[in-house]
């Protein structure tokens, strides 16, 4: 008489055992991988004052991000980055090898860079002002009526020559 009691909460503590376990599963922390990932094999086949621009591109591939200003150097970025569930995502860890060229296309240095080499910018919150009027919610509703003409225009009809419609 005991045994179907027993049983119907083996069948009901399955799911739920299985939903727990699955919950679980989701709170654990997610890694990925982005950017360009430099092989520290490949880049010690870099040697400053031989190696130029097109064997780099052989060896370490094309670059994450070029310098825009000064002298020409190449970054390739890659970081480690965990999120876990709808946290701000963290950045545990951050590669940058910067390779630099002189003028004929040669490499002159080449740096690795990593997390703790990074620094923080704050942005400059100041506002360009513009000129003109600010409508409200009201002014842009009650600006678009009259806007559209009521004249009802006929289709397009054919597609090119012959005969126009009646």
């Amino acid at each position: 008489m005991f045994k179907p009691i027993a049983r119907q909460y083996t069948v009901l503590a399955a799911p739920v055992i299985l939903v727990l376990t699955l919950a679980t599963g989701a709170c654990a922390p997610r890694i990925h991988n982005q950017g360009h990932e430099v092989d520290p094999e490949r880049l010690a086949q870099i040697e400053p004052g031989k190696t130029n621009r097109d064997q780099v591109v052989e060896i370490l591939g094309s670059p994450s991000n070029n310098s825009t200003f000064g002298p020409e150097i190449w970054y390739y970025v890659s970081q480690e980055v965990h999120s876990t569930l709808f946290f701000k995502p963290e950045i545990n860890d951050r590669n940058i090898v910067a390779v630099e060229f002189n003028d004929e296309g040669i490499v002159s240095d080449v740096s690795t860079l990593g997390l703790a080499d990074g620094r923080n910018v704050r942005p400059v919150e100041r506002v360009t002002p513009t000129t003109g009027h600010e409508l409200t919610v009201f002014e842009q509703v009650l600006g678009n009526f009259g806007r559209f003409s009521r004249k009802k225009t006929q289709p397009q009809v054919g597609g090119g020559g012959g005969i126009p419609p009646p």
